[in-house]
Parts: structure tokens; C-alpha cells; sequence
């Protein structure tokens, strides 16, 4: 994604909306280390114009935004992030920073309101294909770079320790700690994949396989 991050001297506008009911939630800006964070984790994270730093949507509340989707304007100038609210998206604890309530619209389920690219299971494709042109470009800053630049041990390694801490939190922390570390060995096996030149669809393939009637283990 060509994101022009240049144009409003290194921030981009990111408007966030509610993937299944299409309401729009909030507004909120992203530099490039933000949206790259975003991607990364799967959470939403903007940049504070008056704080100067970094913030998770939900990190006090807990009331995150996961990510479904993120579509780039045709200015590629703005984007438009689809999301699954975990609770009241607004400081004020309205459903949006509009005080409008968060819900489908008359006659119309959540089911047919969504489409067919805004599967969160999709997103593991696309998060795939962002690591694989940070591999290609190798861009100064990310932390994406940072685990090519470090070799292949090393992405193992990290594989191994994100799964250590998954399996801490199953057995004795909490399930969306559990989910948060899952993310993150999800996110670090997909660039494992990404320096060996195979993809999530890879394993995809091999699980349906294992499918099929008849499969006997190698």
C-alpha cells in the first residue's frame, strides 16, 4: 500500500468504521509508524498531535478496535480502516465520537452488510502481502526491516518466544491476553513464512489436506 504520508507533513487521516454495521466511529491521524503498528498487531493505533506519540485506541478501556480491513483512498491520502469495536469507541462512552448509536440499519443484518474482502481471516493475506513489500524494500524504521535485517534464527527464535507467552496466558492469564500474544506469533510466523518464500495459503492447503478422508500423517 503507497500510502503518501508526505502531503500533511507526515500524517495521513484515518477514518474508522464499524465493518459490520458500516457506522462510522471516529477520525483519528496516522504516521507511518502508527499505520505500520496497526498492521502489525491487528489493533488500531494512532498518532497524538498533542501528545506527540503514539496511542492504542482501547489501551486504557479496553475497548480496542481490531482491524478488518484497511482500504487506501484514490488521493492515497487517507484510509478507511473497517473494524470490530470491542465496546464504546468514544472517550465520552458513546458508541461513536458523534454520540450516534451503533447499530445495522433497519431491516438489514449485520451478515448482509458485509462483504465478501472484509473476512478477518483475508486479513492474514493481506497483512502477508504488506510483510512481503517491506522485504522487498527494506524500509529504514520498521520493525518488520529489523527482523530480515536480524536473519533467520532469529525470526525462528521469535516465533518460539511469542508461542511461550501464548501458551502462559492460556493457562493462567486472561482470554484477550491470550488472544493479544497469539497475534503477535501469528504476525512473527507470517514473517518467518515471508524469508522462506512460502505463505499462510501454504498451510492452508496443508490443513485441507488433512481434511480429506483417507490423509495419514507423514
Amino acid at each position: 500500500m503507497n500510502i503518501d504520508f508526505d502531503k500533511m507533513g507526515g500524517l495521513v487521516p484515518a477514518i474508522i468504521q464499524d465493518a459490520d454495521t458500516r457506522q462510522v466511529l471516529m477520525l483519528g491521524y496516522m504516521n507511518r509508524e502508527a499505520y505500520e503498528k496497526t498492521v502489525a498487531e491487528g489493533r488500531v493505533t494512532f498518532y497524538s498531535r498533542t501528545r506527540k506519540c503514539l496511542w492504542t485506541k482501547g489501551e486504557t478501556s479496553g475497548n480496542f478496535l481490531t482491524v478488518v480491513s484497511i482500504k487506501l483512498d484514490c488521493d492515497q491520502d487517507t484510509l478507511l480502516i473497517r473494524v470490530q469495536p470491542a465496546g464504546p469507541v468514544c472517550h465520552t462512552g458513546t458508541d461513536t465520537c458523534w454520540g450516534e448509536t451503533n447499530t445495522p440499519a433497519e431491516g438489514c443484518s449485520s451478515s448482509l452488510l458485509s462483504d465478501g474482502n472484509d473476512s478477518p481471516l483475508l486479513f492474514l493475506s493481506e497483512l502477508q502481502d504488506f510483510i512481503e513489500k517491506r522485504h522487498q524494500e527494506m524500509p529504514e524504521g520498521s520493525y518488520t526491516t529489523s527482523l530480515f535485517r536480524d536473519g533467520l534464527n532469529r525470526m525462528a527464535q521469535k516465533v518460539g518466544e511469542e508461542a511461550l507467552e501464548l501458551v502462559i496466558e492460556a493457562c493462567n492469564g486472561t482470554d484477550e491476553r491470550m488472544i493479544y500474544e497469539g497475534s503477535d506469533m501469528l504476525y512473527h510466523l507470517l514473517v518467518l513464512l515471508t524469508s522462506k518464500g512460502l505463505r499462510i495459503e501454504d498451510m492452508a492447503r496443508e490443513l485441507i489436506e488433512r481434511h480429506q478422508p483417507g490423509w495419514k500423517k507423514h
